[in-house]
């Protein structure tokens, strides 16, 4: 700083790029002193984490630095203290150097600037050991506020040719840690790697270089900015034009990102969000449409009759009366209001009226925007912002549902007591219709016309149809496709948290390429690479399936923009109107494959979803050769498709984007599993396992039965858990993941079972024990449906153990299951292993099957073989001592009780059925008291009306 006279006055200027430079040395000092007190001092207690020590893990994470250990702890605080005078000067100085009189984005990175700032406060002095909630919290916030930041202050940079390349060095380093650092994480706490985690740690500190080095670079920018502070009691000499004055002058014009360098309008970015959330509530009413239908043949076993609500889509063909198609295009606004019919539904107690209040809703929603988007026809921004908030609306849903852990909180099967947000969802529908229905509409006629042939307005339609049929069965939740993927344990492919943000990402990149390169996105190439995915995704399991499912879910989203622009060359019956019905008959093609044993023509196409997958890219292969043939006697490509769009409109749908992409890390981030899952009695080393069929998570009313089921299953404090019926990956369930929902409630490890590729209605192993090895079967079903089984081997108190979840074949098929029979006890003789079948046998008690499965062949005991009342589910296990047997009634969550057994590992097994009182039975290996008599919810012991016991 020097200290100077001008005119008379004591004047003292400090050079701006100091303040960048105070900033870095401090933050240095901060990070870097604790770093280096810590290896001093408690150098082997910050390397311990929660599986490996020294040798294996060598060096320290930032968070056991900074935060863990007195000193180190403290000089992190002092110094990171002394460096937030820098940085809000920091903040101020950047905000100086590229404020614009008509430009809000300045502002907007300010604030974040400064928000960031507050966030680095609160992870700072609120450690993990101090309150791990709150400490999370601001540190996500800090890492979300990072991105706008970041891309904030590169598209406000002045035109500095050094600054800006280490921006973007420093920036691409930052992001492009976060992939190996989450890997080493995921290796560290998943897999249980030893020194992953140290791996991790450089990483880490790398993020920390990176992000002091990038706002580091603004002392480039601030050596022509100068601080300055005059004498107050000194008489000013003339108006003091500072430097900063000249370069914001100089360089007010030379934006570096031309995209977001434009004014901002609130109001604008408020009409964005209105159209994207009227995106959100087709796509969340289209995918509870399944779920309601699917509840009556479920009851009913077979063909109902409600299935024929799934022609409620259809009502884009409406169209072909003119009058109807003029009415429709003319109040599109007004059918989006109905279309909030199917948000009301969850008002309606009976499940029935339920389904028709959805149905109507989804009929509306469907010519809406089929009306919608032949409304904009001509005016190109306009028809690319409706497509862009079609599809965003999808990305939307799925992110969602990942928040929400699986099912969408605005659905017609949720409601207040089982976590849904329904009326929330309604005002805010409410609110975004009425949005856009203020916006004045311009049609641009009844037809588009063109100068030169279009192509076949069927083979669009067909396109069109195969596209949204593939968003809904694969993109519409982000777990779909990596259960297809899923072998079981160990991990060998992705998990649902935290590869569900890559669909995701892949998703709203896959978008941004269709709308930026459509001649590209809608050529022949692309296709045959979007069909190498589809093939890799149907064919293999772990990571190259998935990488398979990414390239198809890239190109689904890109070839989406393409197909619909080129929909509005044709009459709306011929593309929308085709293309919907298209999307009923794939649907029900979909479930044909697994429900072959309950629908006429099943056996045709039983276990085919590889014909499902080539007739999806069929027919998305004859939307591209319609579109090609349009487009080859168009005009220009930016003109054919989406214009030159303002980029300041197009921003809006990118900010959209990235926020929504920051939502799924951030929920990601919350919801990564633990691992860290401890038994209900360890001290007595006691086993309650549990077998339940749970109806795909629909209770007997049509309601998301999960927050029940988790209810009872804590309550009967279940360790390990085989359920059944639980695969509701499809569009008639709702494409969720209801065993990952249940598992993260109760702390957990989750075996999803065979995956909806596979053709059953599923099996799934729930453990509070680590899985170390599991294998999916699919048993002998030559005439039937497919009976699904997983046999895993359990870690149970430093002792392996078996456990084999299993669904036999129907009543109808008794070859189908003596054949399984065969199989399984087979598959149960073979480990020499103590080992618990949680299982649906389908036979009595001490007659037919029963007897292959009881027998010298398999070694397993029945837990009571004289409890007559049974049918399906049976408990059976060898090599444990039995301690315990109860059946607990269902209420009205599903079809099939709770039985539960409960077992003594490391003592030995005793076949003996001598009943013994519960007051001999020690604490520890009682069943809980609340569900005796008339118990809780509707649940009770049931059958003997209390538990047994036995010596």
């Amino acid at each position: 700083m020097a200290v100077k006279y001008r005119d008379g006055d004591a004047v003292a200027a400090l050079n701006g790029k100091w303040v960048a430079h105070l900033h870095t040395i401090f933050a240095a000092f901060a990070f870097f002193g604790a770093l280096v007190v810590g290896v001093q001092l408690h150098y082997n207690k910050i390397v311990q984490n929660e599986y490996y020590g020294y040798p294996d893990e060598w060096f320290p994470s930032v968070s056991a630095t900074i935060g863990d250990r007195y000193p180190e702890r403290s000089v992190f605080q002092v110094f990171i203290a002394i460096t937030s005078g820098p940085r809000f000067a920091l903040v101020c100085l950047w905000y100086l150097l590229t404020a614009r009189p008509d430009s809000t984005l300045p502002k907007i990175v300010a604030g974040t600037g400064i928000f960031r700032t507050l966030t680095c406060g609160g992870w700072t002095y609120v450690t993990s050991t101090d309150d791990h909630d709150w400490h999370d919290i601001f540190m996500i916030s800090y890492l979300i506020a990072t991105l706008p930041w970041t891309l904030g202050c590169l598209a406000l940079s002045p035109a500095n040719h050094r600054a800006v390349k280490y921006r973007k060095i420093f920036a691409g380093l930052f992001f492009g840690s976060l992939v190996p650092l989450i890997y080493f994480f995921i290796q560290h706490k998943v897999h249980k790697v030893a020194g992953a985690y140290t791996k991790y740690a450089f990483f880490e500190w790398g993020l920390i270089l990176f992000d002091v080095a990038f706002d580091a670079v603004t002392a480039l920018d601030f050596e022509a900015f100068e601080l300055v502070v005059r004498d107050v009691k000194g008489v000013s000499r003339g108006q003091f034009k500072t430097t900063a004055d000249s370069v914001v002058e100089k360089e007010k014009d030379k934006p570096i990102g031309q995209t977001f360098g434009q004014r901002f309008s609130w109001t604008a970015a408020i009409e964005v969000a209105a159209d994207i959330y009227n995106g959100f509530i087709f796509w969340s009413n289209f995918t509870s449409l399944g779920i309601v239908v699917w509840y009556f043949p479920l009851w009913h076993m077979g063909i109902s009759g409600y299935e024929i609500a799934m022609l409620s889509t259809i009502s884009p063909l409406i169209m072909a009366i003119p009058s109807m198609r003029y009415l429709a295009v003319r109040n599109a606004h007004v059918l989006h209001f109905l279309e909030l019919v199917g948000l009301l539904a969850f008002f309606v107690e009976e499940p029935t009226y339920r389904l028709f209040a959805v149905s109507f809703g989804v009929s509306m929603g469907c010519l809406s925007w089929t009306a919608t988007f032949y409304n904009e026809r001509g005016q190109t921004i306009q028809l690319e912002s409706r497509i862009a908030s079609f599809a965003i609306g999808l990305i939307a849903s799925s992110v969602a549902k990942f928040a929400f852990q699986t099912n969408n909180p605005i659905w017609p099967i949720m409601n207040s007591e089982n976590g849904g947000w329904n009326k929330i969802g309604l005002f805010l529908g409410i609110l975004a219709t009425f949005n856009s229905s203020r916006r004045p509409t311009v049609s641009a006629g009844d037809y588009y016309s063109t100068s030169g042939k279009k192509g076949s307005a069927i083979l669009n339609g067909l396109g069109v149809g195969g596209v949204i049929f593939g968003m809904h069965s694969l993109l519409s939740d982000s777990s779909t496709m990596i259960s297809w993927v899923w072998e079981g344990f160990p991990v060998r492919g992705p998990i649902q948290v935290p590869h569900g943000t890559w669909t995701i990402f892949v998703m709203s990149a896959g978008l941004l390429f269709g709308f930026s390169y459509p001649r590209l996105a809608g050529s022949w190439t692309a296709f045959g690479i979007g069909s190498i995915g589809a093939a890799l995704l149907t064919s293999y399991s772990h990571w190259t399936g998935f990488y398979g499912g990414l390239t198809l879910a890239f190109y689904l989203m890109a070839v989406t923009p393409v197909l619909f622009t080129a929909a509005i060359h044709h009459s709306p019956v011929s593309t929308f109107g085709v293309g919907f019905c298209v999307w009923v008959f794939m649907s029900l093609f979909h479930v044909w494959v697994v429900a072959y044993a309950f629908v006429p023509g099943g056996p045709l196409v039983r276990e085919h979803t590889d014909w499902i997958m080539t007739v999806l890219m069929l027919l998305i292969g004859a939307g591209v050769f319609s579109t090609s043939v349009t487009n080859s006697s168009l005009g220009p490509p930016k003109r054919r498709f989406v214009g030159p769009i303002s980029r300041m409109q197009r921003s809006y749908y990118v900010y959209a984007l990235g926020i929504l992409q920051l939502l799924s890390i951030a929920i990601a981030y919350l919801r990564f599993p633990t691992n860290d899952y401890v038994p209900y009695h360890k001290d007595d080393k006691l086993v309650t396992a549990g077998i339940w069929t749970v109806h795909f998570g629909l209770d007997n009313d049509m309601w998301s039965s999960e927050q029940r089921m988790i209810n009872l299953m804590r309550e009967a404090e279940l360790d390990v858990v085989g359920l059944l019926e639980s695969d509701t990956q499809r569009i008639i369930m709702g494409n969720r993941d209801s065993t990952m929902l249940i598992a993260e409630e109760l702390g957990m490890y989750v075996d999803y079972g065979p995956g909806p590729n596979k053709h059953t209605w599923g099996a799934a192993l729930l453990s509070k024990f680590p899985i170390l090895n599991s294998t999916h079967h699919l048993l002998p079903s030559p005439v039937g449906e497919l009976a699904p089984a997983i046999h895993a081997t359990l870690d149970m108190y430093g002792e392996m153990v078996d456990v084999v979840v299993f669904h036999s074949g129907q009543e109808e098929d008794p070859e189908d299951r003596r054949l399984q029979t065969e199989y399984l006890s087979n598959l149960m003789g073979s480990s020499p292993r103590p080992l618990i079948l949680l299982s649906y046998l389908v036979t009595k008690p001490l007659e037919g099957n029963y007897n292959t499965y009881v027998s010298d062949v398999s070694g397993m005991n029945d837990i009571d073989p004289t409890d007559w009342d049974r049918w399906c589910e049976y408990i059976l296990y060898k090599k444990l001592k039995r301690t315990g047997y109860a059946r607990i009634s269902r209420s009205s969550i599903t079809d099939t009780e709770l039985q539960v057994g409960k077992f003594v590992v490391g003592q030995p097994e005793s076949k003996e059925q001598t009943l013994i009182p519960e007051e001999t039975v020690p604490e520890g290996l009682r069943f809980p008291a609340l569900f005796r008599g008339e118990g809780v919810r509707g649940h009770q012991y049931h059958v003997f009306d209390e538990p047994r016991y036995y010596q």
